[in-house]
């Protein structure tokens, strides 16, 4: 990651940590059996540039906005329009991240030209009302969009569970289209990625750091804020786009629980502020820590709550009873703000100081 991005992880933990993460994702289809542990790390590798994208507005440029799922939707929602109405097709899907980008760069430059000279709190409201409109539009315009029940389409054949590239490939396992799915994923958020590393190391993303420490001495140095940030703004949202046609592609669904939903917006701050603003490689941390508590610790609480009612120690099983998963996901996330109040990434750079 240093050779091409100019921006190390600095610190052996994290180094070996960030290793370790991009490596089992990377093996993801050899090591695990079943579809459940490679949609989990499919999933995984999306939010990671989701969160990547939003880190670049709210760690680097202090924005606060409540639509980048909507941005995420969009690009989501375009693929999903063109294979549903294009067909299965290569073309398709480029026609439909390409109209997603377009349409959610200039939804970001008119919000930023039009609200970011506003303060900070009432650029937030107006983020989120734009990204309430619009889910509101993509669940009435059934014609185009699915409505509440979305759309389901078909990926090209080569992306399909059926499509057999090798009956035994590596380690014995067969590589079929979900794996080469599963890559193009992959390898896109990796790319992806680098390129956000980039960016913020860039000057532009010296500047953005600048202003969000003092806007106001940026300004007096000839900085001008509304353009840098409007900027900033514009770039997460098509990195947000690009997430949400990786999305769309590994789903094969589209509709607004799963692109669009407030829910998620939540779940994007809960991950960059696990593993730390500012700091890009958070976004990987958080991500993997959130979506695999998301999706196994209602599994480990069930096996923890017959284990000790099996020991007979019935009133401590019931606090680890599989239902309140929801609860005990929140009590960790309580855990993880105290013990790391500037994330795990930032808490293991401030220990190898």
């Amino acid at each position: 990651m240093m050779i091409f991005s100019g921006n190390p992880p600095r610190g052996k933990i994290l180094t070996l940590l960030l290793v370790v993460t991009v490596g089992v994702l990377a093996l993801a289809p050899f090591i695990f059996e079943g579809a459940k542990p490679l949609n989990v790390a499919a999933k995984i590798c999306v939010f990671a540039l989701l969160v990547a994208s939003y880190d670049l507005l709210l760690g680097y440029a202090g924005i606060v906005s409540f639509a980048h799922t909507m941005f995420f939707g969009i690009g989501s929602y375009g693929v999903a329009i063109a294979l549903y109405g294009l067909g299965p097709g290569w073309g398709a899907i480029g026609i439909g991240v390409l109209a997603a980008l377009v349409l959610s760069g200039l939804l970001a430059l008119a919000i930023g030209l039009f609200s970011l000279r506003v303060q900070t709190i009432f650029f937030a409201m107006v983020t989120l009302a734009v990204a309430s409109a619009f889910l509101v539009l993509a669940s009435q315009l059934s014609w185009l969009t699915g409505g509440e029940d979305g759309r389901t389409y078909r990926v090209p054949e080569a992306l399909r569970p059926g499509f057999k590239l090798l009956e035994n490939g590596p380690l014995g396992i067969e590589i079929n289209g979900r794996t080469l799915a599963y890559y193009l994923v992959f390898l896109s958020v990796a790319v992806l990625f680098l390129l956000l590393l980039r960016i913020v190391e860039s000057p532009f993303g010296r500047v953005l750091q600048a202003i969000r420490e003092n806007p106001f001495r940026s300004e007096a140095l000839g900085y001008r804020i509304v353009v840098h940030r409007t900027t900033a703004t514009v770039l997460g949202a098509l990195f947000a786009a690009c997430a949400g046609a990786l999305n769309a592609i590994w789903l094969r669904y589209t509709g607004p629980d799963t692109s669009l939903a407030f829910s998620i917006m939540l779940d994007i701050l809960v991950m960059v502020v696990i593993g730390g603003m500012g700091t890009l490689y958070g976004a990987i941390i958080g991500a993997a820590f959130f979506v695999l508590a998301q999706n196994y610790l209602q599994t480990l609480m069930g096996a923890a709550f017959k284990s000790l009612g099996a020991a007979g120690l019935p009133l401590v099983a019931n606090f680890f009873n599989p239902d309140r998963w929801l609860l005990w996901l929140g009590v960790l996330f309580i855990l993880s703000v105290y013990f790391f109040p500037t994330g795990i990434v930032g808490r293991l750079r401030a220990q190898e100081k």
